[in-house]
């Protein structure tokens, strides 16, 4: 059985760098390393056919330790809930009005970036607390 060395998770979008910036600026990642013989990304960009231009974006956790992120420009908008979603784990090990007060204080950090707030779920008997939002696109992830 192959050993997995690398998980990428890929968001398909209309702007892609757009919506990279949007989750750099969350998670706190950065641009991979630029191509070698480019000055930086807009020139390497540029250099690509203008059809392909703007198509795709990266980014990555510059620890190493989380998944890298990609975005394409795809010509279809979205239209249904995603199937997958990340969370942003920013409530870990808090609980009751104390994790509330944290994932309410995440969520308005994240509406200055362009994020909406859909609904807070409270915790229950099973799960704790959790705020579901959407990126600058429309696509869902929790603040968990």
């Amino acid at each position: 059985m192959a050993r997995v060395k690398q998980v990428q998770v890929t968001f398909d979008c209309a702007n892609p760098r757009g919506v990279a910036e949007f989750w750099k600026a969350v998670l706190g990642y950065v641009d991979p390393p630029i191509p070698p013989g480019f000055v930086s990304w807009d020139a390497f960009d540029a250099s690509l056919p203008v059809q392909s231009q703007g198509s795709t974006w990266a980014c990555q956790d510059p620890d190493g330790v989380g998944p890298r992120l990609f975005f394409q420009r795809v010509p279809e908008t979205k239209t249904v809930k995603n199937r997958l979603h990340l969370d942003v784990r920013v409530g870990v090990g808090l609980t009751g009005d104390e994790r509330v007060s944290t994932l309410e204080a995440e969520a308005a950090r994240l509406e200055s970036l362009g994020a909406r707030r859909l609904r807070l779920l409270l915790a229950d008997e099973e799960n704790e607390s959790c705020l579901v939002m959407q990126d600058v696109e429309g696509n869902e992830f929790c603040l968990d």
